[in-house]
Parts: C-alpha cells; sequence; structure tokens
C-alpha cells in the first residue's frame, strides 16, 4: 500500500468513515448540482414527454 505510513498518524477507525462521508458529500453535491443547473435531467427524472424523432422526407431512401 503506497499510504501505510498514514495509519500511524490517522487512526483507520476515524480515516475510513471520513473518506467515505468526504466521498458521498462529493457525489451528493455533484448530483445536486445537475439537477438544479440543467433543464434535461429534471425532465428525465420526473419521465418528461418523449418525442419521437422522424427523419425529414428529404433523407428518405432513393432509389
Amino acid at each position: 500500500m503506497i499510504y501505510s505510513k498514514m495509519w500511524l498518524v490517522v487512526k483507520p477507525s476515524v480515516g475510513i468513515p471520513v473518506f467515505i462521508a468526504a466521498v458521498a458529500i462529493a457525489s451528493f453535491s455533484v448530483h445536486l448540482a445537475l439537477t438544479l443547473n440543467t433543464t434535461w435531467v429534471k425532465n428525465f427524472l420526473n419521465g418528461g414527454a418523449k418525442v419521437a424523432v422522424a427523419a425529414p422526407a428529404d433523407a428518405a431512401v432513393k432509389k
């Protein structure tokens, strides 16, 4: 392990929960920022209306 000497300074019973809490808080803040700052995420999570995309008539395959 690269940082094995770190556990001589920080007890694993303190360091591991702090690390897991930091990852959880960072993940939550990223997801919150995506939800608040974009329009498509809200529509996706709320099950927004599905729009069928049709090809334009000019793009039809010609024989």
